[in-house]
């Protein structure tokens, strides 16, 4: 799944009359990008969520044949249903399989998915979350064994345990990257509201599942989705070089 409903608030004024997935690096739009680096893993059946200029991105899929993928649309024009939320809407999309990947679509990562999809097989767990360190003001919270533990806001100055018995001391941070993989089952512990945030769902489940976390190390990796740094991403030469070379 290709989560691609925001209203890119933080790309304005480029998305004023775009949406974001359309937005271009290197005569590429972001959903090109991403829609590639999923067929490169081998997974070719995709559904993509659209709110923003939804139409726009429905006429570009057809007019570029949905670049050879098997694509469905979930539809949140009506209502933006935030990352938790557009995940379970398109949950019926993923019944048949047992786990499916979601990414945004204003990332980009040198995360090898294959890679990361066999961790997942390997680890059993109901999801992987891919995780980095790097500089950010909030934090994923992991003990030893990469499972998560709770979440950390360094603005607010607050945090967040799974277990309400334990505080969040001892445990390694990480930024989350924006990819995971979601064991279809796990879509039934989701919230019963229409609207939350993935990662709110995730320290919930978190109690009782086993939510882990994979250091995609010294991987490049970068959110397109910020206007004030937007400009020197399209020069950046490896940033560049990895959309002409891996998509």
């Amino acid at each position: 799944m290709i989560l691609a409903a925001g209203k890119g608030t933080r790309l304005h004024p480029i998305t004023d009359n775009i949406p974001k997935a359309l937005v271009e690096f290197s005569g590429k739009t972001l959903l090109e990008i991403q829609i590639h680096k999923l067929m490169q893993a081998g997974i070719h059946d995709i559904i993509i969520n659209v709110h923003h200029f939804a139409s726009q991105i429905i006429q570009y899929l057809i007019e570029h044949k949905n670049f050879g993928a098997t694509i469905s649309l979930s539809d949140e024009s009506n209502q933006l249903l935030d990352t938790g939320g557009g995940i379970k809407k398109a949950s019926w999309f993923f019944q048949d399989t047992e786990a499916f990947l979601v990414h945004n679509v204003d990332i980009i990562s040198g995360i090898e998915l294959k890679d990361f999809i066999q961790n997942f097989r390997k680890r059993r767990a109901d999801a992987l979350l891919a995780v980095k360190n790097r500089e950010s003001s909030r934090k994923l919270l992991f003990d030893k064994n990469m499972h998560l533990r709770g979440w950390l806001d360094k603005k607010e100055k607050k945090s967040i345990p799974t277990d309400v018995d334990k505080k969040v001391n001892n445990l390694s941070e990480f930024a989350f990257s924006g990819i995971h993989i979601i064991r279809s089952s796990l879509v039934k512990q989701m919230p019963k509201k229409d609207r939350f945030s993935i990662i709110k769902a995730y320290l919930d489940m978190a109690k009782t599942n086993k939510i882990a976390g994979y250091d995609q190390g010294s991987s490049l990796w970068w959110d397109i989705g910020k206007y004030d740094h937007f400009h020197e991403l399209r020069k950046n030469k490896a940033l560049l070089e990895l959309i002409n070379t891996k998509q």
